[in-house]
């Protein structure tokens, strides 16, 4: 029997570690086709070489002055909801407790339609408007959802669902009463768009990455225990409140920079935790790899996008609603899934 047991494990392991490097080689393929898509199409070779300098003027000025800051931030966005994503849905133990779904996604919209609206502010103000209502929206829902010293699991998903809907209609009156012209500048940013994105909005998502997602990984393992319970949690030296508080911080601050370089990004945040949960099990909470699964899934929106038929420009964020929603009613109609 333990024998069986040892071979089960270690065919679990492998089925695992190569997913992962199919995820990797995927991720790597849609990059290089994401790079080579445009008015100017160009070969995988032209590409790679164009990437280090030895190709033709032009081809390196397309690469890596106009696709690669969008492509580099694409990566970056999802990876940052994809992380995000997991962590939330093993805070509130449901599926649909993604930072889109229970408000955090919109409130960083109400900072930044707010700055456009009533300020007419730039890129970096806006930004920092997303990310400081992101935070503060995500205090409120704390907050509200606390409950006998403790929050997260069913309580967090309904409060975050409340309050988002109110931030909808106060992103609703902004765009009503504004100026015309802002109006129409906000609701472009709503539609959530990879392009003309530039090294800065890179850079943004990219440093937030950097200090906040090994973050959460090391928490991951506290993040399995919690799930199992807190008084379970605790008996094996887990401050369970503590390490909600720390993993909610760093999973907001990236949800709030992934909207600040890209604008609102449904779907991406639900979707990759659930995805590389199903692929590889459920021993563990998967931060790095949902990371993984969300630069893979948002890439290749963007690149599906950019095929469209008769050229048709749809942005990124419309076009990750429309996949979402598709998944968020079979979410709903799985016999499995309670909400």
């Amino acid at each position: 029997m333990s024998t069986q047991i040892r071979n089960r494990r270690k065919f679990t392991a492998t089925r695992r570690r190569v997913i992962v490097v199919v995820l990797a080689l995927l991720l790597v393929s849609a990059a290089i086709i994401a790079l080579g898509t445009g008015t100017v199409t160009l070969g995988p070779s032209q590409v790679l070489g164009a990437l280090f300098g030895s190709g033709e003027p032009k081809d390196i000025l397309v690469v890596q002055k106009i696709r690669a800051p969008r492509v580099v931030t694409a990566l970056g966005v999802g990876a940052a909801l994809g992380a995000a994503g997991a962590c939330f849905q093993s805070i509130s133990r449901n599926p649909l407790g993604s930072p889109d779904i229970i408000g955090f996604t919109t409130g960083a919209a109400t900072g930044a339609v707010a700055q456009i609206v009533l300020f007419n502010a730039g890129a970096w103000a806006t930004g920092f408007a997303a990310m400081v209502c992101g935070l503060a929206t995500a205090g409120v829902v704390y907050l509200l959802s606390f409950s006998k010293a403790a929050t997260g699991g069913q309580r967090l998903v309904i409060i975050g669902i409340g309050v988002g809907a109110m931030l909808g209609a106060v992103n609703t009156i902004l765009l009503a009463k504004g100026d015309a012209d802002l109006a129409a500048q906000a609701n472009l940013w709503l539609s959530g768009s990879l392009g003309g994105r530039t090294w800065s909005d890179a850079a943004l998502v990219g440093l937030c990455l950097l200090v906040l997602l090994p973050l959460l990984i090391v928490h991951g393992p506290r993040l399995t225990l919690l799930e199992m319970g807190d008084d379970t949690a605790s008996a094996l030296g887990v401050g369970a409140e503590t390490v909600r508080r720390i993993t909610i911080f760093a999973a907001v601050c990236l949800t709030a920079a992934a909207t600040a370089a890209a604008g609102p990004i449904a779907f991406v945040a639900l979707a990759s935790g659930q995805i590389i949960r199903q692929l590889i099990g459920n021993r563990t909470v998967p931060i790095w790899q949902a990371s993984l699964t969300g630069a893979l899934l948002l890439l290749a929106c963007d690149v599906a996008t950019q095929h469209l038929p008769l050229r048709a420009q749809v942005p990124i964020g419309l076009a990750t609603s429309l996949a979402g929603g598709l998944y968020l009613l079979y979410l709903l109609t799985r016999p499995q899934v309670r909400t």
